[in-house]
Order: C-alpha cells, then structure tokens, then sequence
C-alpha cells in the first residue's frame, strides 16, 4: 500500500510464516476481507506480511489475529503499519525454519523406526506385535508433535469455510491410521505406515520450501544487513558514537576509512574513494570530495570524510529500495490471474475428485481392474489382485497427497523474488510484477535527451582558431571574460580551459549585453565574446573566414560563440551537452533487442538531429515543451500500440513516465521521477535499460515456466493417482518435489539473466 492512511483509518501488518505461497495468501485474503471495515489489503509473501488499511471504527488487531488464525495459519505478530521493523523478518524466518526442523525430527526417527520394522516383517519374517508397535511409533507423528499443527490448522480451516494445503494432508494421513486399527479386530493390509510417511514426507517438504524460499530472498535479506548500526557525529566539537537510529538531518558525520557512510549525506570535508556496489552493482570505487551525495550503508576506501546527514530512517536510498522490492513482491502478474482462479477452486474439487475415485473402486472395481493390470508390468508398486477397499482407500488417498495447490501458488512469487533481488544486485529496481509482463512487449523505447542521452551539463567540445592566433592564445582571451560570468556557457569554457591547464587572468570593464555576448578589456586590448550578429553590430572583420567552421559546429548542435580582440576575429569557442560514455553502445543493444528508438527533446531540431545522427536514434521529436511530452507519448501510444516504454530523469518527466506503459528513471534524476517510474536504474546509466528489460523477460519466462510445470503435473498427477497407478507414498514425495521443482526453477533465474546479458 502506498500511501498514508488518513486519520479515520488504521494501519496494521500482520506477520504470517505459513503464508508461503499465492494459494495461502489468497485464503487470508479471503478470509480478512469477510471482516466488516476493511479498506485496503496487500500480501507479500516473500516477507510473509499482511498489510491491512481499516476505518477507525473497524476490526482492531485482535480481531484480524483472530480472522487469519481461524483460516488455520499461525500469526507470529501484528505491528502498527508505521512500526513496523523489517529486520524482525529475518528473527521471525529462522525461528520458523527451526520449528520446522524440529517437527521434521520428531516426525523422522518414529518414521525411520517404522520402515525398518516393516521390511523384514513384509519379505522376509513377520514381527510379533508388528500391529501395536507401528500404532505407538506412528500416534505421535499423525497426532503429536508432528502433525498437530497440520490438524489443528486444517480444522480451522474447514470451520472457516477455506480449504488449505493442510485439509488434504490431514484426509491423507487421518483415514489411513484410523482403517489400520481394524486390523487389531478384522485381518486386514495396515494403512498405519502409509499415514506416518504421508505426515513426515509433508513435514520434509514445508521445511525444504521453508529452507529453499530462504535462499530464494537470500540477496534481499543481505540488503536489510548492510546498513551501518552505529554513526560518528560531532557533539560539541567531539566526536561521538550513536545509534544510526538516533541520527537527524543535519548532524555532521565522521567517516573513517574502512566505515560505512551511516545514512545518505553530503559531503562536506575530505575526500575519499567509496565502493558503492552495493547501489549500483558497479565494484570500481567512485571519487567523492566536498559537494559530493553520498549514499548510506556504501563503504569508505581511505580517506576520512565529514559528511552532513541529508536523509534517515525511512527516507534513505536503502530503504525506499527495500520498499520498491517489497511493493515488486506483493505485486500481482496479469498473468497469474489463471492461477489464482485454479488455486481458489482446487482444494475442494481435489476433495470431490477423491471421493469420487473412493466410490467408483468400490462400485466399478471389476471394471478398472484391468488398469492395474496394465500398470502392473512396469509399476512394481501396483497389486492388481488387492481386495477391493484397498484399492479405493489408496487410490482416494494417492489424489488427496498428490495435488499440490502449494505448486501453483509459488510460481509467481517465488520468481518475483529472485528477480527482484537479482535486479537490486545489480542496480535495477521493478516496482511491480505489471511491469515485468509489459516489458516483454515494448517495441518503442522513448528517450529524453538532456540527462539521459547526454550528461544534462555543458563542456568545452571546440576551440577552433583564426590564422595567426594560437589555440592557448585564444582560450586566455576567452576564459579570463567569461570567468567574470555565471552564465552556464561561460562556466563551461572557463572549466575546459582550467582542465588544458588555462587559467583565467584579469579583466576589467566587464560587461554583459544579456544573451547576446560579453565583453572586458584584458590587459590594453578589448575582447568581445559573442554571436555572429553582435560582432558584425561591432564592426569586427574577419568573420568570413570562421562562417564555415561556425556552420559546422552549430550543424553538430554546439553552442558557438566568436572571440574577438581590438576588433579583430581570433577564433570560435563551441560548447555542448556532451554525450554520456555509454549511450551509444546502449541505444546499439536496444536496436539489437528489436526496439524503435525515439528521442523527445526541448532543443531545435537542427541540434536534436545532430544528437540523434551521433548515437543511432530512429526518430526524433524536438522542439516539445515538458508539459508536451504527456501527448508526444500519447501519439506514439497511438502509432503503435501500448507497447512504448519512456526513460526520464527530471521532475518534468514524470507525468511522462507515468503515461508510457513502462516508465524507467536514471537514479541519479529527480526523486519526483523515480517514485512515478516503473523501473529504477541505480546507476543512472542508459545501458541498464536493456539489462531490466533482459531481467524482466527472463523473469517472466520463469513465471511461464512455472505455471506450466505446476498445471502440467496436477493435471498429469491426480488422473493418474485417481486410476490406481500410483501409490500414496509416492505421491507424497512427488507432491513435495513438485514444489521444490518450481523453487529450484525459479533459482534458475540469475543463471538465465546472465547467460542473456552476454
């Protein structure tokens, strides 16, 4: 959720460690929302949280505690939505994986005990007792320590009119220990040990989806740690240490080398390289002096720097990242619509389909025979000479343990989250699962120039002399009067002069005549700066002999200005905003992506054009003013189709990014872009557009993959198990990989990115 609640409403998070896949998160939902005066509703399953927005006067957090454990799932706590401390995740996470654990070996040793007891006395001698002692190991397993928790969540399930992955391990397990008692008065097959290995094999799988959703988050989890826990700030001209948590826009921070810059600053003294990696992806430390931002939790290399506070808390670069990856894993894929219908409706027609194959063995058992009989040359496990209620208990049994909702549930989340992480990794941040599905489609990537294509800053490009003046002549006439100007034209030659090693020397009468020119006496001689039209105003000869060289800079798009001395032309000086490093080479991968590239541009067109020549544009749309950029989108939208994605990085692109449909924001722009934007670029680099867009269609074909795999197998499993053919143990074990499957695959994921990259 993102905005504020408003004050006649109540925010409140709700901490689920059961809510490990879309089926789960979708029965809370469901459940919650029956609630009277509930406003708002998200669930993130890679943090097991339930954000809830409620009117004043509606269900406190007892009451929601109440609604989602009455669904059968455990609520480990409920926080205020503004209190919430994301670092309890990690606290909370383990304590789960050790309570798994241990269920797992309460579940294992009688288990283990059981199978060794049940070889010898099936092939080889039966055990005296056999019965009684299977009865006693199992009793815990089923009902104890290992499978209270599944029960009691089931039976609250049931109350609540939900139906969860529990109700069908608890029917798997529940029926076949309670038939094998019969065998303590009626000679017949035990089910006992099949109702034992059913609980351990489910508990095996909880803690191994537990364990591997774990290590799927690993990268998010390393992001909540790498912030500084303690600062040093002055006090009083002192130095002292203080909780990170205590730090306030304004205090001034020491950073030593070898300390992490404690939260987002400017700096203000000293100089230093950090490696900002953990931001940008990028290990080579980048160069910060005095004026420099700095990002918190980034490392200092050596120098000691003193650094003023800028943002804290909630408002620091780590942190709105952390919230973008939250917003991206709680986000819904168009996609996964299909899943959530099947998931809504599985259980109970899992529930029928058993039932139904219980009473059609036991009705039409002659008929289906000659399936097992079939199946009996290459299954071993199949015993076509069983009595009949055998047959309809394993089959009814098998269908119950085999589907696995769980499958189809994690196929988005899980691939959401390893995307995700993957792109924080490397400085790509997708706010939502919309965006990774739209961004496969884009065929139109639009481009704004200043800032994005170009460093947004004018540099010293041309110092283009007149016969009988030298380069290092004219550039000292030109630095030493414009250094009397603010003008960023001015401040641009005055700084590629100090970096040839000019420097400005001493002028006086300086004077302006507005954008037209400059002019100073240098020395005994008068020098005059300007366009082509003011020197001709002044009389200066030999203009002739520049005009070639003047239109030729101005047709690269330079600004040009004429320096002259006593009236005499000594040469042009040009400047220009200077392409980034990268932007060629990135607008050359979106060609090879396929996409049409269009730059949009507030220049003239002779300027854009000269811009768009140098780096390959496709298409160029000058002369549109900010508030025209909205409908140059929209007419693109229009030509073709809602596939165009936008890159911007000022304020003035922000309504822009929000009409294109997919807005990507160079971090280093405007804060009020990246929040309107889909997906942020860290680096501020254009070349990260096609990394995201290979990230979101390698992250999409996961999602694809996985919803393919999961409907593939319940489709395949449950007709199978449902004719006989497959043993419940079995099933289980298939169930529990089948989930694995889709996490393992979904892991995949870095693998793919990078071999895609190349």
């Amino acid at each position: 959720m993102d905005t504020k609640a408003s004050p006649w409403q109540k925010e409140f998070e709700l901490i689920v460690p059961g809510m490990g896949s879309d089926h789960c998160a979708g029965i809370i939902s469901k459940t919650i929302r029956r609630l009277d005066g509930i406003e708002e509703l998200s669930t993130n399953i890679a943090k097991h949280r339930v954000s809830v927005r409620v009117q004043a006067d509606g269900p406190d957090a007892e009451a929601l505690k109440a609604a989602v454990e009455g669904a059968g799932y455990d609520v480990a706590a409920v926080t205020g939505g503004e209190d919430a401390d994301r670092e309890d995740d990690t606290a909370i996470d383990e304590a789960y994986l050790k309570l798994a654990l241990r269920r797992l070996w309460i579940a294992a040793l009688p288990t283990t005990l059981i199978m060794v007891l049940m070889v010898p006395h099936m092939f080889w001698q039966p055990v005296p007792g056999y019965l009684a002692i299977v009865a006693l190991l199992a009793f815990p397993v089923v009902f104890l320590f290992g499978g209270a928790a599944t029960h009691k969540a089931s039976w609250r399930s049931l109350k609540n009119g939900t139906f969860n992955m529990d109700v069908l391990i608890s029917m798997g397990s529940l029926p076949p220990y309670v038939i094998g008692l019969v065998g303590f008065v009626y000679p017949m097959t035990s089910f006992i040990e099949m109702a034992a290995t059913i609980m351990t094999f489910h508990l095996v799988g909880r803690y191994l989806e537990a364990k591997a959703k774990g290590k799927a988050s690993e990268a998010i989890r390393r992001l909540l740690t790498l912030g500084a826990k303690t600062a040093r700030v002055e006090r009083d001209g002192e130095e002292v240490e203080i909780p990170v948590k205590e730090l306030a826009p304004g205090d001034i921070m020491v950073v030593r080398p070898g300390d992490k810059v404690p939260t987002d600053g400017e700096v203000v003294d000293g100089e230093s390289h950090l490696d900002e990696s953990i931001a940008t992806g990028e290990s080579v430390p980048v160069y910060k002096s005095a004026g420099d931002t700095v990002i918190g939790a980034t490392m200092n290399k050596e120098g000691r720097l003193r650094v003023k506070a800028t943002r804290v808390g909630g408002d620091t670069f780590l942190a709105q990242v952390v919230k973008l990856i939250d917003e991206a894993q709680g986000s819904r894929v168009p996609i996964q619509e299909f899943a959530d219908r099947m998931t809504g409706r599985f259980v109970p027609l899992v529930l029928i389909i058993a039932l139904g194959s219980l009473v059609a063995w036991l009705l039409a058992a002659d008929t289906l025979r000659p399936i097992l009989e079939w199946g009996a040359g290459f299954l071993p496990w199949v015993d076509p000479t069983a009595a009949t209620p055998v047959l309809a208990i394993l089959a009814a049994i098998a269908v119950l343990v085999i589907a696995c909702p769980c499958a189809l549930g994690l196929a988005t989340p899980t691939a959401l989250m390893v995307g995700s992480g993957v792109g924080a990794e490397r400085g790509i941040l997708i706010r939502s699962g919309e965006a990774i599905q739209t961004f496969k489609d884009v065929k139109v990537m639009v481009l704004d120039k200043t800032g994005t294509i170009t460093r947004g800053e004018p540099k010293l490009t041309d110092v283009v002399a007149a016969e009988g003046v030298s380069e290092t002549e004219l550039l000292e006439l030109a630095t030493t009067v414009e250094n009397a100007s603010e003008h960023p034209i001015a401040r641009a030659i005055v700084d590629g002069a100090r970096e040839r090693g000019i420097k400005p020397g001493n002028v006086v009468d300086f004077r302006s005549t507005g954008a037209r020119g400059v002019s100073g006496t240098v020395g005994e001689k008068i020098v005059l700066i300007g366009n082509r039209l003011l020197l001709e105003e002044h009389g200066v000869n030999g203009l002739e002999a520049l005009d070639k060289s003047l239109s030729d800079l101005e047709e690269q798009g330079r600004t040009a200005v004429i320096v002259a001395r006593d009236g005499q032309a000594c040469g042009i000086v040009a400047v220009a905003d200077t392409l980034k490093d990268e932007s060629v080479a990135a607008i050359r991968a979106m060609h090879e992506q396929g996409l049409h590239v269009v730059m949009i541009t507030g220049d003239n067109e002779r300027a854009a054009k000269a811009v768009a020549r140098e780096v390959g544009i496709d298409e160029v749309r000058a002369g549109v003013l900010p508030e025209g950029k909205v409908d140059a989108i929209r007419e693109l939208q229009k030509k073709y189709g809602n596939h165009v994605a936008m890159v911007g990085d000022g304020i003035n692109d922000a309504p822009a990014l929000k009409q294109a449909n997919v807005g990507i924001a160079i971090g280093a722009g405007a804060d009020v872009a990246i929040e309107a934007a889909d997906v942020t670029l860290v680096r501020g680099e254009l070349s990260g557009v096609v990394d995201a867009m290979v990230l979101s269609r390698a992250t999409f074909r996961k999602i694809v993959e996985n919803l393919l795999w999961a409907s593939g197998y319940n489709a395949a499993a449950i007709p199978i198990a449902a004719m006989g053919l497959l043993h419940p143990m079995i099933g289980v074990v298939a169930m529990t990989a089948s989930s694995l499957s889709v996490i393992g695959n979904s892991m995949l994921l870095r693998r793919r990115y990078d071999r895609e990259r190349r």
